[in-house]
């Protein structure tokens, strides 16, 4: 299921142009996010850091095609999906340096980041399930990236949402590495998203440098999910950088990819060409779209710096009702080493 933006117009897709607009301005936003958020990890201002540099197009056209009460289940990774649906730069940015995921008041049906592999998907089936049992008409999208499909959390979620018949779109993002393993050798498969078959729903696979592409995918997907078919999307995206800022791609990754070049080009440059020659952008508009990204990152990072400095107490207040002793001599070491180092 690829799409390739030269070869087709606005007319030609569901999309208006305010929609096409809206969609590259995140883009831009997720691209600087990006950037500010490496720059910021690098001068010790938060902890690592995982970017997602070529992958704005992939995450921002699916997010674009969730309903407002659809539910999200992130990763790691997908912090431009996160910043479509609204989540406060300045939340994404305390996360990274040791606070509560969600500090302001954000409401938008988003589950916590999963930093472990995989663990998110039984979640979402389970949110899937939950809709069911209640009579619910939202849908669930799940993401997670091509090394989790080795994880025994991707079987067990596909194979309870195909027999339960949940509303969950189980979008991969493929970038082609899970860390410093090309996707050919964790996985027989000639595709990932033929994988699906094996559950008993469908698979397609999608341009991920394609936001509208994508876009389109994902909405077919969530329709069928809510009428009880689950879909495995994968979308064939390119990561860029790192696997995160502690990671040097260098020792395994040569710069000249066995890969398409609409798949290793960059999506916001493609995408904005495209706009251009459709007469749905122009300069003042693509320089007023960095021009407020760049203020909205000003302000988030002026937010997160105003946050009090985070607890260490909280890593064990919050685990049981009642601290066990053990747990507790821990803390008071923490405590300790703490002390000693102000």
């Amino acid at each position: 299921m690829h799409r390739v933006i030269g070869e087709r117009d606005l007319s030609s897709t569901s999309f208006d142009p305010e929609t096409a607009r809206t969609m590259y301005r995140d883009m831009v936003r997720a691209r600087r996010f990006d950037e500010r958020a490496i720059s910021l990890q690098r001068r010790g201002w938060m902890s690592g850091y995982p970017p997602f540099e070529g992958q704005e197009a992939s995450q921002i056209g699916a997010a674009h095609a969730l309903e407002e009460d659809d539910w999200l289940f992130p990763t790691y990774r997908s912090n431009a999906m996160q910043i479509a649906r609204d989540v406060p730069m300045s939340d994404i940015l305390l996360f990274r340096r040791g606070r509560a995921e969600y500090h302001s008041d954000h409401d938008m049906p988003v589950f916590p980041q999963a930093v472990p592999i995989a663990t998110q998907i039984p979640h979402a089936v389970g949110a899937g399930m939950a809709a069911n049992y209640r009579g619910a008409d939202h849908g669930v999208l799940c993401y997670f990236g091509d090394g989790a499909t080795s994880e025994g959390d991707f079987h067990e979620g596909l194979n309870f949402a195909g027999v339960f018949e949940t509303p969950t779109v189980f979008f991969c993002e493929n970038n082609n590495w899970a860390i410093s393993l090309p996707r050919q050798q964790q996985t027989a498969s000639d595709t990932i998203a033929e994988k699906a078959k094996a559950y008993g729903f469908g698979g397609v696979q999608v341009d991920g440098m394609d936001p509208l592409a994508v876009h389109e995918a994902v909405e077919q997907g969530l329709e069928r999910a809510r009428d009880g078919d689950p879909v495995l999307i994968e979308s064939l995206t390119y990561r860029v950088g790192a696997h995160t800022t502690s990671d040097d791609p260098s020792r395994y990754r040569e710069d000249e990819e066995d890969l398409p070049e609409w798949r290793t080009r960059d999506p916001i440059e493609r995408f904005e060409e495209y706009l251009r020659e459709q007469g749905v952008v122009d300069d003042a508009f693509v320089e007023t779209a960095r021009e407020e990204a760049n203020a909205e990152l000003d302000e988030a990072v002026e937010t997160a710096e105003a946050v009090a400095e985070a607890n260490p107490d909280d890593v064990f207040d919050y685990v049981y009702a009642d601290i066990p002793a053990e747990l507790e001599a821990q803390k008071q070491a923490v405590r300790s080493h703490a002390e000693r180092s102000e």
